[in-house]
């Protein structure tokens, strides 16, 4: 009696399924671009009756005048200078954030050990407050980017590292059984299966880190 055949693992077919599933949303709810426009228009009456109310453009410029000023300052080379090392800080904390906080969340997410092992480790660090590291950046790496560049690292770690773990909670068992059952690797799952399943929260945590980024450099 001739055994049936095994499956074999269709690495495509289960990316093009969980990107359907957990990647394409409802396009159906997309937010207007006339509210946006509407939301604009509000923001600019209310600042522009502030300025008025306040008579001082050192306190409340008009929304034409800051307008002005910023194509002044377009055109500013110290500025445009200033504005390129500050770009490059964020950029090179940011993908160092990227390097360090991704392998970890996967790792985490992955495995209830690691998960175990470097959470409390984790949390304890990720609750000292952000001025507490500056003085240290400052000993450590000394004056110039050394202190930001830490800085906009650390901020940036935590939130990749547990919006990628939550991502790789969210894939359902479903996929790792009928990726096992049909003889994937652990590279075959970890790059079809956890790879694409947790997108959305990666790009989350990348997002928040970002916006954490622009907040230490300063």
């Amino acid at each position: 009696m001739e055994s049936e055949p095994r499956p074999v693992f269709n690495a495509s077919a289960t990316f093009e399924k969980l990107k359907n599933t957990v990647l394409v949303g409802d396009r159906g709810r997309r937010f207007p671009q006339l509210h946006w426009l509407i939301t604009l228009g509000v923001i600019f009456i209310i600042w522009q009756m502030a300025a008025m109310r306040f008579n001082n453009k050192l306190l409340m410029p008009t929304p034409w005048a800051t307008i002005q000023a910023l194509a002044s300052a377009v055109h500013d080379a110290e500025i445009l200078q200033g504005l390129v090392y500050t770009m490059r800080r964020i950029l090179i904390g940011f993908l160092l954030a990227c390097a360090i906080g991704l392998p970890l969340g996967f790792a985490m997410g992955y495995s209830r050990t690691f998960l175990k092992f470097l959470d409390p480790i984790i949390n304890s660090v990720r609750l000292i407050p952000m001025m507490a590291w500056v003085p240290l950046s400052i000993v450590w790496f000394g004056l110039g980017d050394g202190p930001s560049v830490f800085m906009i690292t650390l901020v940036g770690i935590f939130p990749i590292m547990l919006s990628t773990i939550a991502g790789v909670h969210e894939i359902s068992p479903d996929y790792y059984h009928a990726a096992r059952s049909m003889g994937a690797s652990r590279w075959g799952i970890f790059r079809n299966v956890i790879m694409p399943g947790s997108l959305p929260g990666i790009l989350t945590g990348l997002r928040l880190a970002l916006g954490n980024g622009w907040m230490a450099v300063i």
